[in-house]
């Protein structure tokens, strides 16, 4: 019983091994020009489907409260577009001379460029980000790639804006209509979302194991694996180190949000935006491997660290100069074993760090290969 329980709250995970195990077994169903037709029904309805669920479920009242957040949003987005990204790409000229896949190399950037995962809003509220994502996504395109002739920046804009950035916007009109019988039912966007995902994993994989020239080795796989712990590992300690200087402004509750939500990556926004911006290219698969890999291991690793950081939090509020904003967000640290035990898609979203999206879609555009299409 507890097996089957364990199984029901790991689905997504079990899902992502089916999905992965299923292209193996018949690529052909799933690959370019197969039945299922993922060159219009994943690249183009998946993705506008995850994002269209996006905007239904996100709570525009909760934009408001945000505002009070100005620096931790600020540190946060600093940290998971510059300072990760940065650190990522120098430690990977090290790598470069190693014999670890190049195409897995390139994964590991891509997930530097990844925004913080939806569900991060169970520790922190969501930055209006909205508006200011249409206009930061061009003008990052333009600057970097605009006078590229290898590199099809009009196919890929227009696909980003009408796949992203159109369904999220309908999403959010359509609730303002149907607020009301949204927060009767509780529809599970979340699941919804994942099972798409799924779909996205699947498809991909059997564009991979349909092409016998792609060769993954297991001493790469296991590199990796111990790289993205290590980054992990080191990232939540740096901003724990910073967050808790005596002049650092933050609160413990800030602190816990700092830690997670800007070393976490999102799977679900993450995917689909690989399979837009490096659309048909032989190697996408390859380049998704270590975004799989951080999600379960970004889960694992905080599920491990959560008594040590309640007991931090305990004995932090125990202290008599403890701010009232700090005890008023002490709730977020309780509700941070829920957000780590589970898989990203089942928690409850209450906000997110939307403008990361749309910088993280430039980003991934800068990092494209050229050429190779």
């Amino acid at each position: 019983m507890r097996l089957l329980e364990r199984m029901r709250k790991e689905w997504f995970m079990i899902g992502i091994v089916l999905a992965i195990a299923g292209a193996k077994l018949e690529p052909s169903i799933g690959m370019n020009g197969g039945p299922l037709k993922p060159e219009i029904t994943v690249s183009y309805i998946a993705v506008a489907t995850i994002f269209f669920n996006s905007g239904l479920s996100l709570n525009t009242e909760e934009l408001t409260s945000a505002l009070v957040h100005i620096k931790l949003h600020l540190f946060i987005q600093i940290f998971t577009l510059a300072f990760f990204p940065a650190a990522v790409w120098l430690f990977l000229q090290l790598l470069s001379i190693t014999p670890i896949n190049e195409w897995l190399l390139k994964g590991l950037q891509t997930v530097g460029c990844m925004p913080p995962p939806v569900s991060s809003a169970v520790i922190l509220t969501k930055a209006v980000g909205g508006n200011e994502g249409i206009v930061v996504t061009p003008l990052l395109l333009l600057l970097f790639l605009g006078s590229s002739s290898s590199v099809p920046f009009t196919s890929i804009f227009s696909q980003l804006f009408m796949t992203v950035v159109v369904p999220l916007i309908i999403g959010q009109i359509v609730r303002r209509y149907i607020k009301d019988w949204l927060e009767r039912k509780q529809p599970p966007f979340g699941a919804v979302s994942s099972s798409v995902l799924l779909m996205i994993i699947y498809t991909t994989f059997c564009d991979t194991f349909s092409n016998p020239s792609i060769d993954l080795d297991k001493f790469s796989l296991l590199l990796v694996l111990f790289i993205i712990c290590s980054i992990q590992l080191s990232f939540m300690l740096l901003t724990f180190v910073y967050s808790t200087r005596n002049n650092s402004g933050f609160t413990p509750a800030d602190t816990v949000a700092v830690m997670f939500c800007s070393t976490h990556k999102s799977l679900t926004l993450g995917i689909p935006m690989l399979k837009i911006v490096f659309a048909g290219h032989e190697y996408l698969s390859l380049i998704s491997v270590p975004l799989l890999i951080y999600h379960p291991v970004q889960i694992l690793l905080g599920s491990v660290l959560v008594p040590t950081i309640k007991s931090w939090m305990v004995s932090r509020q125990k202290k008599p100069l403890q701010t009232r904003r700090s005890l008023a967000n002490v709730e977020s640290s309780r509700s941070l074993e829920n957000y780590l035990a589970i898989p990203s898609g089942h928690k409850k979203k209450v906000s997110i760090v939307r403008v990361s999206t749309s910088v993280s879609s430039a980003l991934l555009i800068i990092l494209r290969p050229t050429g190779t299409i």
